[in-house]
C-alpha cells in the first residue's frame, strides 16, 4: 500500500508542472499587452499637442490602466510559479525583486485585489474625466458600485487575513 500511496503522491505533485503552460500563456498575454501599450503610447504622443487637457488626462489614465494590468499579470505569473510549481531561491537571484517571488497566498490575494481595485479606480476616473460622453446615470452607478464592491471585498479580505493570522499566533 505504501508503494501505491507514493505513486499517487508522485503523480499528484508532479501535476503542478501542468500549470506552466498557463503561466507561459500569461507571458504571451503580457507581451500582447506591451504591444497594445506601445501603440497607445505612440498614438497619445502624436495627438498630445492638439488634445484638450481632459483628453490628455484620459490618455494618461489609459496608459496607467495598461500598466496596472501588466503588473497584475506579472504578480500572477511570478507568485503562481513559486507557490505552485517550484520554489525560487533569492540568494541565487539577488537582482530579482523580493516582492514578486516571496508572496504567500494571503499576500497574493491582497496584491491581486489591490491591483483590481486600482484598475477599477482608474476606469472610474476615466469615466469622470469624459463625463459629457458618458452621461448615462445607470452605467455610472454600476461603475462606481463595482469599484465600491471591489474595495469592500479588499477590506473584508484584509480583516479576515488579520484575524486569521492573529488566531494562528495565539494557537502557537
Amino acid at each position: 500500500m505504501n508503494r501505491i500511496e507514493r505513486g499517487i503522491e508522485l503523480i499528484i505533485f508532479s501535476s503542478r508542472w501542468l500549470a506552466v503552460p498557463f503561466l507561459l500563456g500569461l507571458v504571451v498575454g503580457l507581451a500582447a499587452l506591451l504591444y497594445t501599450f506601445i501603440v497607445k503610447l505612440v498614438d497619445f504622443v502624436m495627438q498630445v499637442r492638439i488634445a484638450a487637457p481632459a483628453d490628455v488626462i484620459v490618455g494618461v489614465l489609459n496608459l496607467i490602466d495598461l500598466s496596472l494590468t501588466a503588473n497584475l499579470i506579472l504578480i500572477v505569473i511570478c507568485s503562481s510559479y513559486e507557490n505552485f510549481v517550484a520554489p525560487i531561491d533569492l540568494t541565487k537571484h539577488p537582482s530579482w525583486p523580493e516582492g514578486l517571488v516571496k508572496i504567500g497566498f494571503s499576500g497574493l490575494k491582497q496584491k491581486l485585489l489591490g491591483s483590481i481595485v486600482a484598475i477599477a479606480a482608474v476606469n472610474v476616473l476615466e469615466w469622470f474625466m469624459d463625463i459629457e460622453q458618458h452621461a448615462d446615470n445607470v452605467k455610472l452607478t454600476w461603475v462606481v458600485g463595482i469599484l465600491m464592491a471591489f474595495a469592500m471585498a479588499m477590506l473584508v479580505l484584509a480583516i479576515a487575513d488579520r484575524v486569521s493570522s492573529a488566531n494562528g499566533a495565539k494557537g502557537d
